[in-house]
């Protein structure tokens, strides 16, 4: 039987943080893998006729930037949890297709384990909840954090933007 595999996406928000720590616990405790993901939106970057608004140079350093934010949770879960078994993965397109179906496709993960909010409220009202969409659409299935290491409720955070 192939090992398990748990999803983890990311955003860089406190509860995307938040529920790549309970994947890694999960993981430590059933042994299984952990696929830490982020998804670099590229439709905000199209105009109407499909020609990107922005550099190549400004991509480049959007994919740098994730990359160095992915390899510092590799990090965290092997200071923290002493805990290894994690690969990062950087992704380009609409988060709700890829996270819902192309990774899973292509990584055969068994569950998926996000954070219950991860964009502000304006894109969110704009664009719809990727986690709500992701627990309807999945093709695994998804664990939705709410909770602390403690499992005591997420008190809410008020981010400034």
């Amino acid at each position: 039987m192939a090992k398990e595999s748990i999803l983890v996406p990311v955003d860089g928000s406190e509860s995307a943080e938040r529920a790549f720590d309970k994947a890694v616990r999960v993981g430590q405790r059933d042994g299984a893998h952990v696929d830490v993901l982020n998804v670099i939106d590229t439709r905000q970057f199209m105009g109407e006729m499909q020609d990107t608004l922005i550099s190549g140079d400004t991509i480049y350093q959007m994919t740098q930037d994730s990359e160095e934010y992915l390899k510092s949770l590799k990090k965290w879960a092997h200071d923290n949890f002493n805990f290894d078994d994690v690969d990062y993965h950087i992704r380009y397109g609409s988060p709700k297709r890829i996270i819902s179906y192309d990774f899973i496709k292509d990584h055969h993960n068994t569950l998926i384990v996000m954070g219950a909010t991860g964009l502000n409220a304006v894109e969110r009202m704009l664009m719809g909840s990727v986690t709500e969409y992701v627990n309807q659409h999945a093709l695994a299935d998804v664990l939705i954090v709410k909770t602390d290491m403690g499992n005591n409720p997420l008190k809410p955070t008020m981010k400034k933007n």
